[in-house]
């Protein structure tokens, strides 16, 4: 399927229901590049945002990957194996939840301190946004890099809300190409 092809079918009204051919277009969007998969981190321990005084650096002090939700970050991981779909970097926030999401769905990532939770601080998001948005833009053709964060982030770049585990994949030009669980 070309690329153009996929991209109508998913942006045309109906394609949450066409289930099957989504799924196929979903790996053409991937392949020909210039994209980014932005997964908001699996499912957690019951919450909002992080305990008080909570350490960056410190897990413990953290609210984490449920035991569901490392099981849907390995499901992730093998969607991609199955497909044989590789990104040319897996970038991860520092929270332990998006660490862990990317290690257990891709077996490695580096932090990428520009998709730290913006959570309750005013003064980062916009900056933060705009570093994400320069970063999107260099995503070459053939070519695409998983970014694992929070939800606020995802937010702040695409005007999207996404579940924990849910993944949006955005064009190098910002442009909104497709949301999927990667079930």
């Amino acid at each position: 399927m070309k690329r153009r092809t996929a991209l109508a079918m998913l942006t045309s009204p109906c394609w949450a229901t066409a289930h099957s051919q989504h799924a196929q277009a979903i790996p053409t969007l991937l392949r020909s590049g210039a994209c980014v998969v932005l997964i908001r981190h699996a499912e957690t321990d019951p919450g909002i945002g992080d305990p008080p005084n909570f350490k960056l650096n410190d897990c413990s002090t953290q609210r984490n990957l449920s035991e569901s939700g490392r099981e849907q970050s390995r499901r992730i991981g093998q969607w991609f194996q199955t497909r044989e779909l590789h990104a040319c970097a897996v970038q991860s926030s520092a929270w332990c939840r998006c660490r862990d999401t990317a290690e257990l769905a891709f077996g490695q990532h580096t932090v990428l301190p520009t998709l730290n939770s913006t959570f309750n601080n005013d003064r980062l998001p916009d900056p933060q946004t705009q570093t994400l948005r320069t970063r999107l833009k260099n995503v070459p053709i053939g070519k695409f890099e998983v970014w694992v964060t929070h939800q606020v982030n995802i937010t702040a770049l695409t005007g999207e809300f996404t579940a924990m585990g849910e993944a949006l994949i955005v064009h190098a030009n910002g442009a909104l190409l497709a949301r999927t669980t990667f079930s």
